[in-house]
Order: structure tokens, then sequence, then C-alpha cells
């Protein structure tokens, strides 16, 4: 199977930089519409997917990045590949799901009260700026520079991993509350 490689170039580099700003700026103007999208009732269920997806890609980069200490480059890229195919799919899950469902206020009491919104501020700005790392990182193996992309999943990786194990986390905190 051929992997899929990209030219090393300042309009790919500058396209980066621009859909890690559009990205979170699109998603929170969709979820700040007021007049929700009636989509029907199956979007009920998608918090619940959209947990399994955050566990699925804990999963994953955990793997991704076993797979890399043990120097296996191919299933390192599957793993990396399937994660940042599953956290596109998460977006757009998460996006159809705020758009067409009132938000589920937290019902939790006592010290959990304040856990679960420091994961939650915590969760939400993390995954805003992982996508700049995430995109970026991608970015980097694609265009074959290794040693940039090295440098920057220093970084990417730890935060990566944390936005998803959060979001899972939350999600279990906030689950009993669902309508």
């Amino acid at each position: 199977m051929q992997s899929l490689t990209l030219e090393k170039n300042v309009k790919t580099e500058r396209l980066v930089n621009i859909l890690s700003i559009a990205i979170p700026i699109a998603v929170a103007l969709l979820i700040g519409i007021r007049t929700k999208v009636e989509l029907g009732s199956w979007t009920k269920i998608l918090p619940h997917v959209i947990g399994i997806l955050n566990s699925t890609t804990s999963l994953t980069l955990l793997l991704g990045y076993y797979f890399i200490k043990n120097k296996n480059i191919a299933k390192h890229r599957q793993m990396m590949g399937l994660s940042f195919i599953q956290g596109a799919l998460f977006l757009v899950l998460y996006i159809l799901y705020h758009i067409s469902n009132p938000s589920t206020p937290y019902g939790g009491e006592g010290i959990l009260r304040p856990v679960y919104y420091t994961l939650l501020i915590s969760h939400i700005v993390l995954s805003i700026g992982v996508v700049w790392f995430v995109l970026r990182a991608v970015y980097y193996a694609l265009s074959g520079q290794i040693s940039e992309h090295k440098k920057i999943v220093k970084w990417t990786f730890p935060l990566w991993l944390y936005v998803s194990v959060t979001g899972v986390v939350v999600y279990l905190m906030i689950a009993p509350y669902y309508q």
C-alpha cells in the first residue's frame, strides 16, 4: 500500500496555519448557534459515539507511540493515521451533536463539580491548541521532514493524549445527565 506524501512548501505550511485557526473558530461559531437544527433523534446517541471515539483515539495514540519506540514505522503510521481519522470524525460528530441538541448541564455535586469543570476547561482549551500541533506533525511526517516531525511530536503526543483521555473522563462524568 502506497502512503500519502506531501511536498515541503510554504503554501502548505501556510494552509496548516490557516486551518489551525479556522477549525476552532468554525467549531465555536457552529456550536454557538442559538437556534438548533433539527437533525433527528439519532443525534442523541452521538455523545456515546464520541466517548467511544475518544477512547479508541487514546488507544491508537498509545499504540502509535509503542510502535515508533519499537521502530515499527509502518504500524506507527497506521496508528497515527487512524488517530487522525478518528479525530476528524470526532470533530464532525461533535459539531452535529451540538448544532442539533442543547448543552447538557453537569449535575454532579461536591468535590466532583470542580473536578469536572477543571477537566472540562483544560480539555477545551488544549483541544483548541492541539489542532495546530497535530496538523503540523502530520504535515512534517507526510512531507518527509522527520527531524521536524520528531521535534513537534514531543509536544503533540502528550497534548493530544491528554485531550483524548480527558474527553473520555468528561464524557463518563456527564453521561448520567444526558436526556
